[in-house]
């Protein structure tokens, strides 16, 4: 069902959740040049045609609403690069890099903004960064065939998290520079995790 605004603009009805989600993503799309802490609730609810009080039927305050928002943020993230699970484990790995690469640029501003930008230094913007870098680390040694007693998992859990942080750098100034093809950049990220964690049972699990 549609309504009419006072302008005689045509303007949706939208269910609840349909109404939520948009103004979350309206949220998530100004993190690429603010902190989170700074997107305004009365911008949202503007570019949204609601009131600034109809936005709090939704969100019981402005922090749950700017939680909401960085709850998003990683969440789309972590789903975009889930690989898929029936491949072999270098080909997941593969899988998963490219559609690391190809979200980072189609969704540059914010993948800046998430990493480098205002918002990197939010702390709940911080702690859904960091979970998902963590659920990252958790799904690849998942699919290793190492049993969880095994001393070498704490070592190689710790090497997964650095070379995630290393990925995500390498990427940020791919982005910019472009001194490599995408191609080639997927191969150096790849290659990079074996070569760092320098874990023979991971070596061997992507070597098949």
């Amino acid at each position: 069902m549609s309504i009419r605004s006072s302008a005689g603009t045509k303007r949706v009805r939208l269910s609840p959740e349909e109404r939520r989600l948009q103004l979350i993503t309206l949220g998530a799309e100004m993190l690429a040049d603010r902190s989170l802490e700074e997107v305004s609730v009365d911008d949202i609810a503007k570019q949204a045609g609601i009131s600034r009080g109809l936005l709090f039927h939704y969100f019981a305050s402005k922090q749950e609403f700017h939680e909401a928002i960085a709850r998003h943020v990683s969440t789309e993230f972590f789903t975009a690069i889930m690989p898929n699970r029936d491949l072999s484990l270098f080909d997941m790995l593969r899988d998963s890099i490219e559609r690391f690469v190809d979200y980072a640029t189609e969704h540059s501003a914010s993948y800046r903004s998430v990493l480098r930008g205002p918002a990197s230094v939010t702390p709940d913007m911080a702690d859904y960064v960091n979970e998902t870098r963590g659920a990252i680390a958790d799904l690849i040694v998942s699919e290793l065939p190492l049993p969880p007693e095994d001393p070498d998992l704490a070592r190689l859990t710790l090497a997964i998290r650095g070379w995630i942080a290393f990925v995500e750098e390498t990427i940020l100034t791919w982005m910019v520079e472009k001194p490599i093809g995408r191609e080639d950049l997927v191969d150096l990220l790849v290659e990079s995790l074996p070569a760092l964690a320098l874990s023979p049972a991971l070596i061997a699990a992507l070597r098949g």
